[in-house]
């Protein structure tokens, strides 16, 4: 297929798509040139269902080369490593909106594969990615239910603006991405300067005729190039193992689903599904492979019956399987100040939900660095969120974390930075960690209210509190029946079919975030979602002001205390001194305070000693202090010369004092009257061009009484002549 060119115009910027002459032996490749951001996308699948698993094998990849943006990596090697957090969450962004269009039941392996070669930070490389894959996966034989499109949403002065430019983006009251369908939403990810819901619904609203748009524009690609898809068979049951399964375990589970307690009902329904398992097990198979593909599917099978049934109690009876009401949030519990050595530590558990956030202050300069393909170079603010396998009752893989960890980190950490003191106003790198100790459902929003509490017992002046929220939803698309669940438990979201999580203060929404399974969901929906949020999140909010209601004034005595000064520019080389030499002195002889120097003259000294401070404080002072006209110093005398001597007025600060101003008489000798070390008073009387200081120690004297001579006397008494 020779190239091909197609064109898009969004936001005042041109699209470009060429397919045909890159990558060519892809099942499908497009390159996407949105402004000088330029994406190569390509979609892979296997021609064989992986043997084995019972899940998709989807893989999603947003590769960074840092030569996109005319960085060289660091690090030793130089060279492009594991992927950074910007390029996790990026490819997460892409495959959530992509995953829920494959059919039920496909085996196959698909990969999709989005490598960033150059970038404009005004034209957002991850939507040109999205774009690109959609069509990747469209154009090619993959059978692919798409396609799909996801555009940023800003808004700046009320005005709602689509994919906005980097000085855009930092005006704006809102950073939202939305995906989807033309039908409808599917993927949603927010952070915001508590907005409203309706704000935030006509937003998202906003965003969805652009995603409908970029649609259509791939839809008339799609029908000049596209090629005919592939068959490719789905995973079924076997029709007897099915029936036989239902026959004889399928009440049983349908009653262990309505159990209480969560490790009771699963528990329970893991007797079962080892009862089924156990029963196919003494059957004759051809061989060890039909045998174990045979009891596979027994086990998924009893997994689909309580998935079905925990469906049909929510859609049809309105029963969850805990026994709340749809819109009940299960008990609540706040605590601070759980460990007393740490700067801020909170306890936030939700049900069978629990995680301690813990909150760490230090130097400016122990701030993230970061090294990717956006602008920032440093982040001041780090949530980072652990999920260890005992908090579900598991033995599992302990270590870095993986996609998921990051995820829920951003997350958290998005909804949190909303209500974070300026860098000005509170001059510290800001850590909050929040470790998972318990977990049936939505960790990520309980580790939002627990540092918002940590915070708060660390003394740092937030705005206001935050609390988050997760909802769910269950629908049957035949009908279009639905409930929207509050507070949804680990059961409901892994049937489920929406994971909606909303974080806010009480006056608005900070973070938002949405994944669903089915094709989309409306505005109603939305609307019904966001409303139900908000009355939960008010509830929240009020436990937690029970255990603490605002800001520490006083931060813990083993987290750093901070003094600020501004100095001269010009005088920080000063300060440093060659090699660091004056900066290391004044931090040995402070006790190894932490000292912070920016570009502009502003200091900040870190340490938990305010002695330490105050004395680091006074030697920085000395250094930078500046004579002026006028002032007085008692000084040392340090050296002697002909015409006069110099004295040390303070630090590495001389001053001449000439001897015709050493006193009223004259001074024929300088050592008559002076010798080094002796210590003078004297004033400033003057600084040249060239920052010379002279002294005049005979300014502070008193000017001797002028004495008259008798005979002078005499004649000025004698009569004048007529």
């Amino acid at each position: 297929m020779p190239k091909q060119e197609f064109h898009y115009e969004l936001g005042g910027r041109k699209i470009t798509i060429e397919t045909g002459e890159i990558a060519k032996q892809a099942d499908g490749a497009v390159i996407v040139r949105y402004g000088d951001t330029v994406t190569l996308s390509t979609a892979v699948a296997s021609n064989t269902p992986k043997e084995g698993i019972d899940f998709f094998p989807l893989t999603v990849s947003f590769e960074e080369k840092l030569y996109s943006v005319g960085k060289i990596p660091g690090g030793f090697l130089r060279r492009e490593g594991r992927p950074s957090e910007h390029a996790t969450l990026s490819a997460r962004m892409i495959d959530r909106p992509i995953r829920p269009l494959f059919a039920e039941g496909f085996r196959n392996e698909v990969q999709v594969v989005n490598t960033i070669l150059s970038v404009d930070q005004d034209a957002s490389a991850e939507m040109a990615a999205m774009l690109g894959a959609s069509l990747a996966l469209c154009i090619s034989d993959i059978p692919f239910n798409g396609p799909i499109a996801g555009v940023k949403v800003g808004r700046i002065d009320g005005e709602l603006i689509v994919n906005p430019s980097a000085e855009q983006s930092e005006k704006s009251d809102i950073d939202l991405t939305v995906a989807g369908t033309k039908y409808a939403l599917n993927m949603v990810e927010a952070g915001a300067k508590e907005v409203s819901e309706q704000e935030m619904l006509d937003a998202l609203m906003f965003g969805f005729e652009n995603v409908k748009k970029l649609c259509e524009f791939q839809e008339t690609i799609i029908e000049k190039i596209g090629k005919p898809k592939r068959d490719i068979p789905l995973f079924q049951f076997d029709a007897d193992v099915e029936k036989e399964v239902r026959e004889n375990f399928e009440q049983a589970i349908r009653e262990a689903v309505s159990i209480e307690k969560k490790l009771e009902r699963y528990e329970k329904i893991d007797e079962i599904t080892a009862q089924a398992v156990s029963s196919f097990e003494e059957k004759e198979y051809e061989n060890e492979k039909e045998k174990a593909a045979i009891l596979k599917q027994v086990a998924a099978l009893c997994h689909q019956i309580e998935a079905d049934e925990v469906r049909r109690l929510i859609i049809e009876d309105k029963i969850r399987p805990d026994g709340r009401k749809i819109d009940e949030i299960r008990p609540l519990d706040s605590q601070v100040d759980l460990l007393p050595r740490v700067h801020g530590s909170a306890l936030f558990t939700r049900g069978e939900t629990q995680v301690l956030s813990t909150t760490t202050l230090g130097a400016l300069n122990e701030n993230q660095i970061i090294d990717d393909l956006t602008e920032v170079e440093s982040k001041r603010f780090m949530h980072h969120y652990n999920f260890p396998p005992y908090s579900v009752g598991e033995t599992g893989r302990m270590g870095s974390p993986g996609r998921r960890e990051i995820g829920h980190g951003a997350l958290g950490e998005r909804a949190l930075s909303q209500v974070l003191p300026s860098q000005d106003e509170f001059p510290y790198t800001i850590r909050t960690v929040a470790d998972v100790l318990e977990s049936n459902g939505s960790s990520s929003q309980a580790s939002i209210c627990a540092g918002s509490m940590s915070l708060m017992a660390a003394g740092v002046p937030i705005k206001a509190p935050v609390a988050g929220i997760a909802m769910g939803l269950i629908m049957d698309e035949e009908s279009g029946n639905y409930t929207v669940l509050t507070d949804i438990q680990g059961m409901e979201d892994h049937f489920g079919d929406m994971d909606f999580k909303v974080a806010g203060t009480a006056e608005g929404i900070t973070a938002l975030q949405m994944d669903i399974k089915v094709n989309g969901i409306t505005k109603e929906i939305f609307d019904e979602a966001l409303q139900q949020a908000h009355k939960a999140r008010l509830e929240i909010l009020k436990n937690m002001e029970g255990a603490i209601s605002k800001p520490r004034e006083e931060l813990s005595k083993y987290a750093p205390k901070i003094a600020m000064m501004q100095i001269d520019p010009d005088k920080i080389k000063d300060v440093i001194g060659p090699g660091g030499k004056m900066i290391n002195q004044i931090i040995a002889a402070s006790d190894n305070v932490k000292i912070d120097i920016d570009d502009d003259g502003k200091v900040v000294i870190y340490h938990t000693d305010q002695a330490a401070i105050d004395h680091a404080k006074e030697m920085i002072q000395e250094i930078v202090r500046e004579a002026k006209v006028g002032e007085v110093y008692a000084a040392k005398v340090v050296r002697l010369e002909k015409f006069g001597a110099f004295v040390n007025l303070f630090g590495h600060t001389d001053g001449l004092l000439h001897v015709s101003k050493i006193s009223h008489n004259r001074v024929d000798k300088v050592e008559d009257v002076l010798k080094v070390v002796d210590i003078i008073d004297v004033k400033v009387i003057e600084i040249d061009n060239k920052g010379r200081i002279n002294v005049s120690a005979k300014a502070l004297l008193p000017k001797p009484k002028k004495v008259e001579h008798p005979h002078h006397k005499e004649e000025n008494e004698k009569p004048k002549e007529q």
